[in-house]
């Protein structure tokens, strides 16, 4: 089973920068992708990033050049750097993993962009 722990969530004013991070443990496997999906209130959730492990990655129209996606710790640990934050980004994030272990989702932390 594999696990995935979050951090990094918080309060932060508009156009300042948060960095998220995810690190995953249990029976991992081999990583195909690790991804970032938020979820704002009455609204679907939304893949924001991805990544695989040859680092392809993925980024939603609404985040590009303001986010970046990235990975270390022998891949099992990604990160999201989001920088220009606006009210728009407030939303909890998820971190999702898929393996050849399975998959998993994260709890969730809370990104709140406000002044």
């Amino acid at each position: 089973q594999v696990q995935l722990m979050e951090s990094g969530g918080g309060t932060v004013q508009p156009g300042g920068p948060l960095t998220l991070s995810c690190t995953a443990s249990g029976s991992i496997g081999s990583i195909y992708y690790m991804a970032w999906v938020r979820q704002a209130p009455g609204k679907q959730r939304e893949l924001v990033a991805s990544i695989t492990s040859a680092d392809i990655v993925y980024y939603a129209d609404s985040v590009k050049g303001r986010f970046t996606i990235s990975r270390e710790n022998a891949g099992n640990t990604a990160y999201l750097q989001m920088n220009s934050l606006k009210p728009d980004d407030t939303a909890v994030y998820y971190c999702n993993l898929q393996s050849n272990g399975g998959g998993a989702w994260g709890e969730g932390t809370q990104v709140t962009v406000s002044s």
